[in-house]
C-alpha cells in the first residue's frame, strides 16, 4: 500500500479518494450500530434501535452518507470516462472497464451466500432462517444496483451535462418531486419507485458537475449551497410531512430511502456543499504520506467492505449466541449505548477476516478493454444484455425480503439471472482483450 501511495499521479484528486473511503466507512458503522441482536427467548431475533427509539432517528443525518458515495461516483466515473474516450475508447469499452471491479467481488459474494445457504440447509438449519441471514447479509445490494445502474448511464449523464449543465439535476429533482407527490396523494398516474433511479441519478450528476466545474469548491459557493441543503432538510422534515430518519424506521407512512424523497436530496446538497468546502483543504493533507496511504488501503478493498459488512454482522451474532455473550440490554438505553463499543470490536473483527479472504478479489482485475477495441453492435448489445442481467438479478434478489426464497436463500431466477449477466460481460470483457491484443500484433 505504501508502494501504490507513492506512485500516484500528482494531477489525482486524493480528496476524492478520501470521501469514498469515508461515506463507505460510515455506511458501515451505521449500519452496525443500528442493528440490535438478541437471543431472550432462545432464539436469534432482531430490530432496528430506529424501530424502538426514536431519539436515535436525527442521528441518521450523520451516518447517511450514501450521497456522498454516489456524488464521488458521478466525480470519479466521468473522470474515467473523459480519459478513456480522450485515448480513442468508446462507452461501450468504458462500461465494460468500471463494471468489472463491481461485478467481480459481487459474484464472490453471491457464490459464498448460495453456497453457505445450501450448507445450512443440508445441516438441517430451517428455511426460513436461512432466508433470513441470507437476506442481512445481502442488504447491501439495494445500493449495489442504484450505483450500477448510474455507472451504465454515466456517458449518457455526461453528455446531457456537456448540453445542459446544471439543469440536469434540477429536472431529476422535479421528477423526484413528482414522484413524492404520487405516494403522498394515491391515485397521481406516476410510479414513485422511480425515485429509485432520478434521486441517484441526481446525486451522481452534481458528481459529474463538481468534475466538469459547473460546481466550484469556493466558499462563497460551497457554504451557500451547504446552508440551503440544510434549510431545506429541515423544513422538510422537522416542519413539512418527511420524517427526520433518513434510514428506514417503522412508524412512518413515507420513507426518505425507500424509494428516496425530496428530502433525501436536500441532505445530499447539504453533504455536497461541505464537500467542496473542504475540497482544498483536504487534498493538502492528503500530501502527507501516512493518511495518504491509510485512503488508499482502504479504497483498495472499497467494494468488498462494503458488500462484506452486514455478513459480518450475520457471523457475528452467531458467534456471541453460541458463546452466550450477546447482551441484553435494552435497544437505546445508556446501557445498550455503552456495549455498542464491544459489538462494533467483534463485527469489525469478524470484517477484517472477510476483507482478508476475499479483498484480493477486488484488487484482482481481469482482462479489460484497451481504448479502441469493444467497437462495433455486438460489443454493444452483449455489454447492455449483461449489464441488464447483472442489474435485473440483483434487483429481484434484494426486492424479495427474508423468507424462505429457494435453495440458494435468495430467489432462483434472480440469481440465476445476475450469474448469466455477469458470464455475458466477462465474455465480452475477453473478447474485446482478445481484439485489442490481436490488432496490437497486427500492427506491430
Amino acid at each position: 500500500m505504501r508502494r501504490a501511495a507513492e506512485a500516484t499521479p500528482a494531477h489525482r484528486d486524493r480528496y476524492v479518494d478520501l470521501l469514498r473511503a469515508v461515506a463507505i466507512s460510515a455506511v458501515v458503522a451505521g449500519h452496525w450500530l443500528v442493528v440490535h441482536v438478541t437471543d431472550e427467548g432462545g432464539g436469534l431475533s432482531g430490530t432496528s434501535v430506529l424501530d424502538v427509539a426514536a431519539w436515535t432517528r436525527p442521528l441518521t443525518w450523520l451516518f447517511q452518507v450514501m450521497p456522498v458515495f454516489f456524488l464521488v461516483g458521478g466525480y470519479a466515473n466521468t473522470a474515467s470516462l473523459t480519459s478513456y474516450l480522450r485515448r480513442g475508447g468508446n462507452a461501450t469499452g468504458w462500461t465494460l472497464r468500471r463494471t468489472d471491479r463491481l461485478v467481480r467481488p459481487t459474484t464472490t459474494l453471491l457464490a459464498v451466500l448460495a453456497a453457505a445457504a445450501l450448507a445450512a440447509r443440508a445441516a438441517g438449519v430451517g428455511p426460513q432462517l436461512v432466508g433470513l441471514g441470507v437476506w442481512l447479509a445481502g442488504i447491501p445490494l439495494w445500493f449495489l444496483v442504484a450505483y450500477l445502474a448510474a455507472v451504465v448511464f454515466t456517458p449518457v449523464m455526461y453528455g446531457l451535462h456537456r448540453r445542459f449543465g446544471l439543469a440536469v439535476p434540477v429536472v431529476l429533482a422535479a421528477l423526484v418531486g413528482v414522484g413524492d407527490l404520487a405516494r403522498f396523494a394515491p391515485g397521481v398516474p406516476w410510479p414513485g419507485e422511480a425515485n429509485y433511479l432520478f434521486a441517484w441519478l441526481a446525486v451522481h450528476q452534481l458528481g459529474i458537475a463538481w468534475r466538469e466545474g459547473a460546481l466550484p469548491d469556493r466558499p462563497g459557493v460551497a457554504a451557500p449551497l451547504a446552508l440551503l441543503g440544510l434549510a431545506a432538510l429541515a423544513g422538510l422534515t422537522v416542519a413539512g410531512p418527511y420524517p427526520v430518519s433518513m434510514v428506514q424506521a417503522a412508524g412512518t407512512e413515507i420513507q426518505n430511502t425507500a424509494p428516496p424523497t425530496l428530502a433525501l436530496l436536500a441532505l445530499a446538497v447539504t453533504q455536497t456543499g461541505l464537500a467542496l468546502l473542504c475540497h482544498r483543504a483536504g487534498n493538502r493533507w492528503l500530501r502527507r504520506p501516512r493518511p495518504w496511504t491509510a485512503v488508499v488501503a482502504v479504497n483498495s478493498v472499497i467494494m468488498t467492505m462494503y458488500l462484506w459488512h452486514m455478513t459480518a454482522v450475520v457471523l457475528g451474532a452467531l458467534a456471541l449466541h453460541a458463546a452466550g455473550l450477546l447482551p441484553h440490554a435494552a435497544p437505546g438505553t445508556a446501557a445498550w449505548v455503552a456495549l455498542r463499543l464491544p459489538w462494533l470490536a467483534v463485527l469489525a473483527g469478524f470484517l477484517a477476516v472477510l476483507v482478508a479472504l476475499f479483498g484480493r478479489i477486488e484488487r484482482r482485475s481481469g482482462p479489460v478493454p484497451e481504448p479502441g477495441a469493444a467497437s462495433g453492435p455486438a460489443a454493444a448489445a452483449a455489454t447492455l444484455a449483461g449489464v441488464a442481467g447483472v442489474i435485473g438479478g440483483l434487483l429481484g434478489i434484494a426486492v424479495a425480503g427474508p423468507g424462505d426464497h429457494g435453495p440458494a436463500g435468495m430467489p432462483t431466477v434472480g440469481l440465476l439471472g445476475y450469474l448469466a449477466g455477469a458470464a455475458v460481460l466477462r465474455y465480452a470483457r475477453r473478447r474485446s482483450a482478445a481484439e485489442a491484443r490481436s490488432a496490437a500484433r497486427d500492427a506491430g
